[in-house]
């Protein structure tokens, strides 16, 4: 097992496989276009178990680890996307505290989980996300409101996004631009908007993971700080940068709609393989 006495060897193999994994989920997520969680939890849990790390702490870390990385990517992309005057700062007022709500909450039920529950919930999540890719029947054409929720729907809608996300080690992006559009917000300003969401869920949800880890004294792989693992969150965010603008050019050059079913189909194998893995322990 890679404890947190590794040796040399093992812990280069463990930053050279990330670091590949690191490239792959970047380059998907540009691709894709919202990648994020869906993409590096699955990796992680591939990665942690194929090194040997104890099953039943293999998916709270892949978790916890998402939602740091999701810290920087969604913290570059919200840069990018103010310069440009996309982002609604006042939804993103309005929703902030909402969100963090939601994000204690999923870190408190994640407290009473262990590690097959949590890889059920997640499979249970991914697989819903790549129904609506494939048939997105959830999608209006035309806005429905024409403003965003008051603040009884707006709690409710924000803190189970909140929670749902924490849960999965997501940014959230794919419901926040869902529910923007539906409120005739434009999918450019949407997306822009849920970049600071993903920062919003990924900070609390980061910090409660890794407190649960220290107070868990479960034991955990080389370079973790509770149920984040700083290796995997360095080597995937150095590699995202790297690829995933080229994984970005690509998706300009393909069709829309077929990328999106694609990555529906990504989804659903995805949580399959996740269900799988987690009937084995």
């Amino acid at each position: 097992m890679l404890g947190s006495e590794a040796d040399f060897v093992q812990v280069v193999q463990l930053i050279s496989v990330l670091l590949v994994a690191g490239l792959i989920a970047g380059f998907v997520a540009g691709l894709f276009g919202i990648g994020g969680g869906f993409v590096v939890v699955p990796a992680l849990l591939l990665v942690f178990e194929f090194f040997g790390v104890a099953p039943q702490t293999t998916t709270h870390i892949a978790i916890g680890s998402s939602l740091a990385t999701i810290i920087v990517t969604s913290a570059r992309s919200l840069q990018a996307h103010t310069r440009h005057g996309a982002v609604d700062y006042k939804v993103l007022r309005d929703w902030t505290p909402w969100l963090m709500l939601g994000a204690f909450f999923g870190i408190l039920l994640a407290s009473f989980m262990d590690g097959q529950a949590m890889k059920w919930i997640f499979s249970g999540g991914v697989f819903l996300m790549g129904l609506h890719f494939i048939w997105p029947v959830l999608q209006p054409k035309e806005a429905v409101a024409r403003d965003m929720p008051g603040s009884m729907i707006r709690g409710g809608i924000a803190t189970f996004l909140g929670a749902f996300s924490a849960l999965l080690g997501i940014g959230g992006g794919t419901i926040a631009v869902l529910v923007m559009t539906s409120c005739g917000r434009s999918i450019h300003q949407a997306v822009a908007t849920a970049a600071g969401f993903g920062i919003v869920i990924a900070l609390p949800g980061a910090l409660g993971f890794a407190i649960l880890g220290i107070v868990s004294h479960d034991e955990l792989p080389f370079g973790s700080f509770g149920y984040i693992n700083l290796l995997a969150v360095g080597a995937i965010s150095a590699m995202s940068f790297i690829t995933a603008p080229a994984g970005a050019k690509l998706a300009h050059k393909l069709n829309g709609p077929i990328l999106k079913k694609v990555f529906g189909i990504y989804l659903v194998a995805t949580s399959a393989i996740v269900l799988f893995n987690s009937l084995g322990h």
